[in-house]
């Protein structure tokens, strides 16, 4: 395969060894392209889905569909439900694969989402914010799951963006306004100072680009054309939009890790353009030569942030070659070709 000539080793098969089964599964799927009724396709996505992460996290959860508390599921940091689902969904978890998967998005839609399509900390509509309403939206897409309550919670996050039919937070009155949180059009956040954050766009758009072209309406798609403007307004490879402070950009965004929550790194915005479609603007070029710089010598990615102790699974020693980050840099890498 000729995007393989980027690599400095034999990466996929390294991805490939039957140790990892969630890797395995995700690089048989989305590196080799297997289809979904390939024997050997088959085979690894239900060995990932017995055993490893996928099988841990499952076996954690409430038989109510809830991790660590019932809820909303935001807190507790990282085990409750919310963040649960969020892992699943980027372990490649399906809810047609395990019954309880299907229970766990009943429950978090019952509880954390709003009538107004808002997903809320606390399950309420003034707890919404850009970073959980995108990683939601995008997780319950990933897993395969289908609930018309979802159409909301993408218009919901369009309109924030535009500012289509939407009140100032302090018009209580209105039928659509912003909230503390989610403040402001162009991803405008309170807990960055009103400003626009590009940790919660990086979210929504990736949110944006899971979903299928035919269900994006023009609110959608001009949400998603604001988004790419927002991106794009500086070089994204260096990362200096909006702060809380107008300092100098967060040093997280240049630590690629795994599991990635709200805190956010550069390639996953690339993940995010590429999915959209542009990854053949040269306006990413620099952002995609870093990604490939940042392979050892090989083939292999590091893992520089991660979530020890905090979560319900490990994936890894921090600074060490890592197997999940490196299946989302080939993912890039690939389909760029």
């Amino acid at each position: 395969m000729e995007w393989q000539k980027q690599l400095k080793g034999d990466t996929v098969s390294w991805l490939l060894e039957p140790e990892n089964p969630g890797v395995r599964y995700l690089a048989l799927r989305d590196l080799l392209n297997k289809p979904h009724d390939d024997p050997e396709l088959a085979s690894a996505r239900q060995t990932a889905h017995t055993k490893g992460p996928i099988a841990a996290i499952l076996d954690k959860m409430q038989p109510e569909g809830y991790w660590a508390k019932p809820g909303p599921g935001y807190t507790t940091k990282y085990r409750s439900t919310d963040w649960s689902l969020i892992m699943l969904a980027q372990l490649g978890a399906l809810a047609s694969e395990d019954e309880r998967i299907g229970l766990a998005c009943n429950y978090l839609i019952n509880k954390a989402l709003s009538p107004g399509g808002q997903f809320g900390i606390y399950g309420t509509p003034s707890s919404t914010i850009d970073c959980l309403q995108g990683n939601l939206c995008w997780a319950l897409l990933e897993m395969g799951y289908d609930d018309p309550k979802l159409e909301l919670a993408f218009e919901w996050m369009a309109r924030t963006v535009t500012g289509e039919g939407m009140a100032p937070r302090n018009d209580k009155e209105a039928e659509r306004r912003y909230y503390a949180y989610k403040c402001g059009p162009q991803f405008a956040c309170g807990p960055n100072y009103g400003q626009p954050c590009a940790w919660g766009a990086t979210k929504v758009m990736l949110a944006f680009g899971k979903l299928p072209e035919a269900q994006r309406t023009p609110l959608i798609n001009n949400a998603i054309q604001e988004g790419v403007d927002f991106f794009f307004s500086t070089d994204p490879a260096k990362a200096d939009w909006p702060t809380r402070l107008g300092d100098k950009p967060s040093g997280n965004w240049w630590k690629f890790g795994f599991p990635v929550f709200y805190i956010t790194d550069l390639l996953q915005v690339v993940e995010a353009l590429v999915a959209l479609g542009y990854g053949s603007d040269p306006r990413l070029a620099n952002s995609i030569e870093l990604i490939r710089k940042k392979q050892d010598e090989q083939g292999r990615w590091l893992l520089e942030y991660d979530y020890t102790g905090k979560t319900w699974v490990e994936f890894g020693m921090k600074k060490q070659p890592n197997k999940w980050v490196t299946l989302r840099a080939l993912r890039v890498l690939k389909k760029l070709g």
